[in-house]
């Protein structure tokens, strides 16, 4: 699986933070819509469920979330964690084979997966009253997924062609990929989520299963409902089906190795032959919304909104409008991690603009902010601009479900995702200058720069 939810970790971050700022809304009393009675409960095996109420369709959205991703696996098999989502829809006893996509389809339903860093997700999108039905065929394959050689072989060959598709084949993904190893020394996050690939065509049955007895179990999931229903036909419906498995194993805390001091600014340059718009990078290494000291996580994301996000912003205003020396530029901040996380800024030149000449200019956006800060009305604007997009967000659901669904399994709870309103209210444009200050050091950032390369691969050294 994969399709439609394997999308880039900016893509996700962004429909996360969009989300957010719904519920500051929502819990503002600014928007008066559906989908703001939420509840949450943990049934006796340790399964914790969420409840998004919104009766405008007959339609329900489930999740399943594993407080698993890729910087749990172990050293030397990484891609396992996204092989295993995929061999997820390989079967069971009860439900053999593709039977459980077989039955999605033929109600008209909507389902797939996703693997990220800390977490993987399998959801379903159908009619009201299958929603228990999903609930069944998920608590069976929570413990009982059956693997054989005959199937594990073939969906190892299609998860290497996803990456060769999506990495090998695709030059500004291989650049991030080697990005994000230069920006983290000693994390697990450093590696790809979908694996290295002679690490890839080394995963074997046997280290599939030993990941799914380790990691899939109740007590190490998040289950969250949002759409036609209520939150006593949830629970209900979770008693009499996910109520039923027994906890596999303990699950111990999420430990991981962190990063040291950094000490020098790194860049990674990408030559390619397909490139056909150049481009500059930068990734800072900062504490995502977990790791963070109050309000620092807020102040970071208005910092990153106020740099870099729509034609109003910081570096587009500066590179695009005013120099004309770019045809894009931005920010965003991947907020949602249970380590430290990123920050990135980026620029594409226009045709006759070095890479050089780009970067100085989007250093000095940068340095600005630093020495000055932000003004009260690029923060009041982007306040207002967050909320402006989480009215559309709520148009869908699903968003919802996501975002309580990578909060709750990246170390946050429910009760600070409500109070994530009064949290951004408080953010003063001192804490922003100060967040900028601080944060933004090239001693902990990794430049990238995206080049054509005009020499012919087989002459290359």
């Amino acid at each position: 699986m994969g399709g439609e939810l394997h999308e880039s970790k900016l893509v996700l971050h962004t429909i996360f933070r969009i989300t957010a700022a719904l519920l500051a809304a929502l819990a503002g009393g600014d928007l008066a819509i559906a989908g703001t009675d939420i509840s949450h409960f943990a049934l006796a095996n340790g399964l914790e469920v969420v409840v998004i109420p919104d009766h405008r369709v007959p339609v329900a959205t489930h999740m399943i979330w594993y407080k698993v991703g890729s910087a749990d696996e172990t050293p030397g098999k990484s891609g396992l964690a996204h092989f295993l989502e995929h061999l997820m829809f390989k079967g069971t006893a009860k439900n053999p084979l593709d039977r459980f996509s077989q039955i999605v389809a033929t109600i008209g339903g909507q389902e797939n997966a996703f693997t990220s860093s800390d977490y993987t997700g399998y959801f379903q999108r159908v009619p009201k009253n299958e929603l228990k039905h999903m609930m069944e065929l998920e608590a069976d394959r929570m413990t009982g997924l059956v693997l054989t050689d005959d199937v594990v072989r073939p969906e190892l060959d299609v998860v290497l062609e996803e990456q060769n598709m999506r990495v090998a084949n695709n030059p500004a993904a291989r650049l991030g990929e080697q990005m994000e190893a230069a920006l983290y020394l000693n994390h697990p996050y450093g590696r790809p989520v979908i694996g290295w690939r002679q690490e890839i065509e080394q995963l074997t049955r046997e280290d599939a299963l030993a990941f799914y007895r380790r990691f899939y179990t109740p007590n190490n999931a998040v289950v969250v409902v949002t759409g036609d229903v209520t939150v006593d036909e949830v629970r209900t419906f979770a008693e009499q089906t996910y109520g039923q498995v027994g906890p596999v194993t303990e699950i111990k805390s999420r430990v991981r190795p962190q990063e040291p001091v950094q000490e020098a600014a790194r860049t990674v340059t990408l030559a390619d032959a397909r490139v056909a718009q150049p481009s500059v990078s930068r990734y800072y290494l900062v504490p995502s919304s977990t790791t963070a000291q109050a309000g620092e996580s807020e102040a970071l994301e208005l910092l990153a909104h106020i740099l870099g996000r729509g034609s109003n912003s910081r570096l587009y205003r500066s590179l695009v409008v005013n120099d004309a020396i770019a045809v894009n530029a931005g920010a965003n901040y991947d907020s949602t991690a249970l380590d430290a996380t990123r920050l990135s800024v980026y620029a594409t030149p226009k045709p006759g603009i070095s890479l050089a000449q780009l970067e100085q200019a989007l250093d000095d956006v940068l340095a600005d902010v630093i020495a000055r800060g932000v003004t009260a009305e690029e923060l009041d604007r982007s306040k207002s601009r967050m909320v402006a997009d989480a009215i559309y967000a709520n148009d869908n659901p699903r968003t919802m479900a996501q975002w309580y669904g990578a909060a709750l399994t990246t170390g946050s709870t429910v009760e600070q995702v409500r109070a994530w309103p009064e949290r951004i209210r408080a953010v003063s444009a001192d804490a922003v200058r100060d967040a900028a200050r601080h944060w933004l050091d090239k001693r902990r950032s990794v430049t990238g720069y995206l080049i054509k390369d005009s020499q012919p691969q087989e002459k290359r050294s």
